[in-house]
């Protein structure tokens, strides 16, 4: 299984620092992370410094890393693409990418279950101009499932997404790290979702990482003030989750 941290991470646009002293514990595969952080903190930055699209100080480190190919895969939050695909070919081209073009009943059949996990069935031959935004995030995602990856890193995937469609995309992707082994970290803003799917949550602001933990022990009223300037706290619902309640913005 797969397992990764972050080592005195930084990155840079030119001569300007954006990320600096990102070092965390281990996560391990199988996981769900969360990134949270305000707008503009540089959750994105880091995102790619992982990845491996921008350079920076720092290393980023893997452990039983078997198959080398797309091991950390990117979902970027723009999920534009060839409008002139369908749906079913956007998603074959991305399993077949970097490999031969020879197509087997498994890959047919592990395409077709992502498709039905996203309730993107009915919609497989429908050409990618014809989407909507969410529909698009969420082609996106199968996109980026169907390379096998073992690190995911996706940036806000349920931005444009209803909160059904949000539900049921981080329930699933919950599942999917599970049972695959999978390292998910995620990009999130509602803090809800964070507390009720990821296991750990890195905070990250003003382009440095304020704290990194399981999601338990990192979302606290301090953090909040900190971070977010907000007065919240989290407390138990009748179910026994726990939830964020915002009381007011920070004075």
């Amino acid at each position: 299984m797969v397992a990764i941290a972050l080592d005195d991470l930084g990155a840079a646009y030119g001569r300007r620092t954006v990320l600096s002293g990102f070092s965390t514990p281990i996560l391990e595969g199988g996981a769900l992370t969360a990134v949270i952080g305000p707008n503009a903190a540089g959750k994105s930055t880091l995102f790619k410094r992982i990845a491996g699209l921008i350079k920076g100080p720092g290393t980023v480190h893997l452990t039983e890393t078997a198959r080398g190919r797309d091991a950390v895969r990117y979902m970027p939050q723009d999920t534009g693409g060839n409008a002139v695909l369908t749906v079913y070919e956007s998603v074959l081209l991305a399993a077949k990418q970097g490999s031969g073009w020879r197509v087997s009943d498994g890959e047919l059949a592990e395409i077709d279950q992502i498709l039905a996990a996203l309730d993107l069935h009915d919609l497989a031959f429908r050409g990618l101009g014809e989407l909507s935004g969410g529909q698009r995030q969420l082609v996106a995602i199968a996109q980026a499932l169907v390379r096998r990856p073992e690190v995911l890193l996706m940036d806000e995937p349920t931005s444009a997404l209803d909160l059904y469609r949000q539900i049921e995309v981080l329930a699933f992707m919950q599942r999917r790290a599970r049972a695959s082994g999978m390292a998910v970290l995620i990009a999130l803003h509602d803090l809800n979702h964070a507390l009720r799917y990821c296991d750990n949550t890195i905070v990250v602001a003003n382009g440095a990482m304020q704290a990194a933990g399981p999601t338990s022990e990192v979302i606290t009223a301090e953090m909040l003030r900190e971070v977010y300037r907000v007065d919240g706290r989290v407390e138990r619902c009748s179910r026994g989750r726990p939830v964020l309640i915002v009381d007011s913005t920070a004075t």
